[in-house]
């Protein structure tokens, strides 16, 4: 090759095939959202007054009616702090078998494997408000079906990440211990344990932390908890009382984010 071919060549970052991969993309993204705007029916009309309505809601939610707190919203509260802490320990023992039956370094044979996948998969594809109108209609309102919805909902987030930190785990330990003849139970404890066990509390509190914000929406079905307070003050127009139920939210939420915060610090 000569100097002035060389000289002559335009060097481009991509090739012709990227280039045109690139741009499919591209148009297929932009299409997309054209398709989805106009599939919503966007009524410009109600986006141009949207901010004066936000006013008006915001000065019939001032002041939060206080006293209204003791009396609904605290034990409202302290029953979504149950369902979601009972729902998390509920999905906690539901997902640690299945997340040992699907990690194939634990559990050698494939269509185990693939059945315990199949059920995380499940679980994770049913959003939590599914399940708690499928609980509601089984058991009735309360909490029991908020309890039974965060759980099972919990079981495939859970056991997919923990079969996850399994796979990873070095095979080192474990191989020690199989080759002193310790059975299994002791592998399981002493092998795999001490390596996924950081990894473990970190995704129960971090689910815990989920569950708080999902229980306070269960309650919109009849799922128990400060939803239903919130749903019922929502029906009867009772602003200042919905902005009381949104503060004690607020800081319900907060608060769950420095408890978790600090204890993942203190453990991991």
């Amino acid at each position: 090759m000569t100097p002035a071919t060389v000289a002559g060549r335009e060097w481009r970052r991509f090739t012709p095939a990227e280039r045109f991969a690139r741009f499919t993309v591209y148009f297929t993204i932009v299409a997309a959202i054209v398709l989805s705007v106009r599939t919503v029916e966007v009524i410009p009309e109600f986006i141009a007054d949207a901010p004066e309505q936000i006013a008006d809601l915001f000065r019939r939610m001032w002041p939060p009616d206080f006293a209204y707190y003791p009396l609904e919203i605290h034990p409202a509260l302290l029953d979504s702090m149950h369902i979601a802490t009972v729902g998390t320990v509920l999905g906690i023992a539901m997902a640690l078998p299945l997340g040992f039956l699907a990690a194939r370094n634990v559990t050698p044979f494939a269509w185990i494997n693939w059945i315990a996948r199949l059920v995380l998969i499940a679980a994770r594809s049913v959003n939590t408000l599914v399940f708690a109108l499928f609980f509601v209609a089984v058991f009735g309102p309360g909490p029991l079906a908020g309890t039974l919805a965060i759980a099972f909902h919990s079981i495939g987030f859970l056991g997919r990440l923990f079969s996850e930190a399994l796979e990873v785990s070095s095979a080192g330990p474990v191989e020690a211990l199989g080759a002193a003849g310790a059975p299994w139970p002791s592998i399981v404890v002493y092998g795999y344990w001490p390596q996924v066990a950081p990894a473990f509390w970190a995704l129960a509190l971090f689910r815990w932390d989920i569950n708080v914000r999902e229980s306070i929406v269960l309650g919109l079905v009849g799922a128990g908890g400060i939803g239903m307070v919130l749903d019922n003050a929502l029906n009867l127009f009772q602003w200042t009382r919905v902005a009381m139920v949104l503060v004690a939210i607020l800081a319900v939420v907060v608060v769950a984010e420095v408890i978790v915060t600090y204890i993942r610090n203190r453990i991991i």
